[in-house]
């Protein structure tokens, strides 16, 4: 079993059957043995991308987020004290604020980051 922190990107391609998602990714997401997370930072950066027309969804973020972790059996993940003060720890392989906490997380809380951005494995995280 596996426990998967989805990239934002990762969650809007999967909810929108989107052909960029790797094959070894739609089997790790689709495995009822593996558990999916979201991250309030991904929901944050959505909501900023929607805000700036960067982001066009059918509704709002707040519930489009919830109806699609409900429809897909995804569970939200808090931005944790621990993961929040991580990041300053982190070397700077990477600049995206957004992306510096998922790898946060997903090394606080001992988690697959599932993600297209091959630069984010320089920080020793796990990714499919």
């Amino acid at each position: 079993m596996l426990r998967l922190l989805l990239d934002s990107h990762t969650f809007l391609w999967w909810v929108t059957d989107d052909p960029r998602l790797t094959r070894q990714q739609r089997r790790a997401i689709s495995d009822s043995a593996n558990a999916c997370f979201i991250s309030h930072a991904s929901v944050w950066e959505m909501a900023i991308k929607a805000s700036l027309g960067k982001l066009k969804l059918p509704q709002s973020v707040r519930r489009f987020v919830s109806e699609q972790c409900e429809l897909h059996g995804f569970q939200l993940l808090p931005i944790s004290l621990a993961s929040a003060s991580r990041v300053e720890t982190l070397p700077f392989h990477h600049r995206d604020p957004f992306d510096r906490l998922l790898v946060a997380q997903a090394l606080e809380a001992e988690l697959t980051l599932v993600t297209r951005d091959k630069a984010l494995e320089a920080y020793g995280v796990a990714v499919v």
